[in-house]
This record gives C-alpha cells, sequence and structure tokens, in this order.
C-alpha cells in the first residue's frame, strides 16, 4: 500500500473515532440522563408593586371625644329632712282662731329637702290636721340649709261647742318613706281642736306666705 494511500485510511479512521466520541449513542437519546442540560432561563425581574399592592399604612387610631361633664342635680345626695335634723316652734300667731305659726330650723351640718306637709297631731286626741292647700313637687322642694328655717300654717276655728282644747301639738315630717321618726312637741296653750276645723298649710320659705294661704 502507498504511502499517500495509508495516510488517507488514517485520516478515516482518525474523523470516525471524533465523531463516535462526540455525537450522542443511542442509549443517551432515549434518556435524558446524559443529554444535554438546558441553561437555566433567567428568572423575569420582577415588576414594581402596584398602589393596591403596597402595604396599606396603618392607620392612627382616633383621638376620643373628650368626655363632657353631665349636668348633676345638686340635690342628688339632699335627703329628706326628718325630725332628726330639725327644731320646731309654734306661736301664735291668731288667737281668735287659735292660728300658730310652725317653724322649722336645720340643725344639723347638712341639707335637707322640706317635703310636702307637716303631719301635726293634737296632745292626746285621736286624728291629725288635714292638708291645705298643694304642696310642691320634689323638684321644687325647699332646700334647707343649716341653720335655715322653712314656716307652716296651722289654722284653728272658732270654739263651736264641738271640739276641745289641748295644750300640745305633735310634728312629724313628711319623708315619703316608713322613716320611724319621733314626734316633736310643742306648746299651743288653749288651741281648741274642732273636727275638720284645723288645717295646716304645706311648708314654706317664709312667714308671711304660711299664714296667708
Amino acid at each position: 500500500m502507498s504511502t499517500v494511500r495509508r495516510a488517507a485510511v488514517v485520516l478515516a479512521a482518525v474523523s470516525a473515532l471524533a465523531l463516535t466520541a462526540c455525537g450522542p449513542t443511542d442509549d443517551d437519546a432515549g434518556s435524558g440522563a446524559g443529554g444535554p442540560t438546558a441553561s437555566p432561563t433567567k428568572s423575569a425581574t420582577p415588576a414594581a408593586p402596584s398602589a393596591s399592592s403596597k402595604p396599606s399604612t396603618t392607620p392612627k387610631p382616633a383621638k376620643s371625644a373628650k368626655p363632657t361633664k353631665s349636668s348633676t342635680d345638686p340635690d342628688f345626695d339632699v335627703f329628706p329632712c326628718s325630725t332628726f335634723d330639725v327644731k320646731f316652734t309654734a306661736t301664735l300667731a291668731e288667737p281668735t282662731t287659735s292660728s300658730y305659726l310652725l317653724k322649722i330650723t336645720n340643725k344639723g351640718t347638712k341639707a335637707c329637702r322640706v317635703l310636702g306637709h307637716p303631719i301635726v297631731t293634737f296632745g292626746g286626741l285621736d286624728g291629725q290636721a288635714t292638708e291645705r292647700g298643694t304642696a310642691p313637687g320634689i323638684e321644687d322642694a325647699i332646700r334647707l340649709e343649716p341653720g335655715k328655717s322653712a314656716y307652716a300654717g296651722l289654722m284653728g276655728g272658732a270654739n263651736d261647742g264641738k271640739g276641745k282644747t289641748v295644750d300640745s301639738i305633735g310634728m312629724t315630717m313628711n319623708t315619703e318613706s316608713d322613716l320611724e321618726q319621733t314626734p316633736l312637741k310643742a306648746s299651743t296653750p288653749g288651741l281648741y281642736v274642732s273636727p275638720d276645723k284645723n288645717s295646716v298649710t304645706a311648708w314654706v320659705d317664709n312667714a308671711e306666705d304660711a299664714l296667708s294661704l
């Protein structure tokens, strides 16, 4: 064999060997294990968050409104006057009719409310004076400060021979409750008590009104 032909055969063998080494085998083509691995694609650049996707700012808590001062009743803790709170006197105002001015004075250190009419009894006689006129409601009741006085009028009647004379009266306060009170006594010499003729006015804050109602 000539040198030229020998060289051509060697060259062909080398080329065939090179192709075998570089190209995939049938086994490689069937399974992806030895195949070329695709290079990973670059991840897309994340889009800028939209306005709606931005984290919302936590709103500041609203300031609570300042509580308004409620209008409180200045008499909410002022209790009705009882005989334990006052001292009591009776003064003859009209001898002809045996009418008396009744007076109470707050002897305590706190104000109290003077409610309704005084409850007046006559010595050892049964019954009591009837109420004369209408008393103000509890909202308009007298607030009796320490040392201050309230008045009522005990109206009598002419001696008609049907009644009796007494020398004292007893008085308790209207407290609109079942509070037990000790009756306060006052001297009333020669007070004539006639059936249905003796009446008493509601408490007022001045003596003149007490005797004219």
